[in-house]
């Protein structure tokens, strides 16, 4: 593991110490190194900004959801990781949640492929745990998620195609 991905995971786990999951109740980072592990497997050892790749799934949630900020993030890590995770954080607002994730499709929409992958990534580890979970909101979120992949066609096809899958799966409870 690289000295980028090691303090990507290390710092992240701090930051998101007393953080737990939702519906779970499990440490948050459970989450993170679900991001990290499926893009690190989508993508090639030694390919170009694979490192950069796999710390920014690290660290994708720490601007929205810990006191980081972006400068931090670049700081600590890398401009290029900062970009990554500036892509990945809903700064979106709006009078309502359609709004706003209309706002957040068009954010993503115009990011680089990786990032888009890193969002595949997350939304592949978030989507069970929402479906078995929350099955009222799994189907505003399926939706969303749906249309969001539409958009990102930057992404690792093979990530894109299983979000996809999950996503257009219908669940027992419909």
């Amino acid at each position: 593991m690289s000295n980028l991905i090691f303090r990507a995971m290390t710092f992240a786990r701090k930051v998101h110490a007393q953080q737990e999951r939702k519906y779970t109740g499990e440490p948050y980072f459970i989450h993170l190194a679900e991001v990290a592990a499926i893009v690190a497997s989508a993508l090639a050892v030694d390919e170009v900004g694979f490192e950069d790749a796999v710390a920014t799934a690290w660290l994708h949630d720490t601007v929205e959801d810990c006191e980081i900020t972006l400068n931090e993030i670049e700081n600590l890590f890398s401009y290029r990781v900062a970009l990554g995770v500036s892509g990945l954080t809903d700064i979106e607002t709006g009078a309502n949640r359609a709004e706003r994730k209309a706002k957040a499709r068009q954010r993503l929409a115009a990011c680089s492929g990786w990032i888009q992958t890193i969002k595949c990534a997350d939304l592949i580890s978030n989507t069970s745990s929402i479906v078995k979970h929350d099955p009222k909101f799994a189907k505003v979120y399926l939706e969303e998620k749906r249309l969001l992949l539409d958009v990102m066609d930057k992404a690792d096809p093979r990530l894109r195609e299983m979000a996809y899958r999950q996503c257009s799966a219908l669940p027992s409870w419909e």
